[in-house]
């Protein structure tokens, strides 16, 4: 009997394949994960209500379980020197309430470069590029300004799907897709790298919500109920 592969890990690679084409690796870390690489060197300051235990699995007081992949990027640019071109997928965690949009496992997939004379406009070729190689070219994105701890200047992308065929519920609606920005100064510093000479840009994109858009799914909860009916289609 034929098995079917997940749509969440169907579209992982296909993420990984549009990423790989504009030389991006492949790069990974714990699922379990010191406070140090979830919050410390990602500039999250002390207070901040993402440490909450409300907001925060913890583990003990040294060790959560991730709630973004985004300490991947922490842990490689510790390891490496640029240039550095990754993206890095995986679950993450969160003490959410469960309902139609929410789950408190999902996947997420991290992006970043760091080299010289890296600027927002490379972030934003980099996106738009990602944008339609998945959706096609009548996709079309924009940028809003935002704040995320780890970049300086922070951006949410929204996406609108303007095709004959966009599902209906979606059809010409502005819909937040991901954040993104230029890394923070002091993430280069922390991890050893000279902030003087080397820019960067991160993205981190929310897998689930990316095939609820392809697909037209309204409830995140069918990809963890186990009903094979859901696989199936796929």
């Amino acid at each position: 009997m034929k098995g079917h592969i997940h749509p969440i890990s169907q579209t992982i690679s296909e993420i990984n394949r549009i990423f790989a084409e504009l030389g991006f690796v492949f790069a990974e870390g714990p699922e379990r994960e010191l406070v140090k690489y979830n919050f410390d060197m990602l500039n999250v300051p002390k207070d901040h209500p993402s440490r909450d235990m409300q907001d925060t699995f913890y583990v003990n007081a040294e060790t959560v379980m991730r709630t973004h992949t985004s300490p991947v990027q922490a842990r490689y640019m510790e390891a490496h020197q640029p240039p550095i071109r990754i993206i890095a997928p995986g679950k993450v965690f969160r003490n959410e309430t469960t309902d139609a949009t929410h789950e408190a496992q999902f996947y997420q997939l991290e992006g970043l470069v760091v080299d010289k004379d890296i600027s927002l406009a490379h972030l934003k070729g980099t996106l738009e590029h990602f944008i339609k190689k998945l959706f096609g070219d009548s996709a079309e994105i924009r940028f809003r300004p935002s704040f995320f701890p780890f970049v300086e200047p922070g951006v949410e992308v929204d996406m609108r799907l303007t095709s004959p065929d966009a599902p209906a519920k979606l059809k010409g609606k502005w819909i937040e897709v991901l954040g993104a920005g230029m890394v923070h100064p002091n993430l280069l510093k922390d991890a050893g790298i000279d902030h003087t000479q080397f820019q960067g840009f991160a993205f981190g994109i929310g897998v689930d919500r990316i095939v609820m858009l392809k697909h037209a799914v309204d409830d995140i909860r069918h990809f963890y109920s186990g009903d094979l009916r859901v696989v199936n289609q796929f």
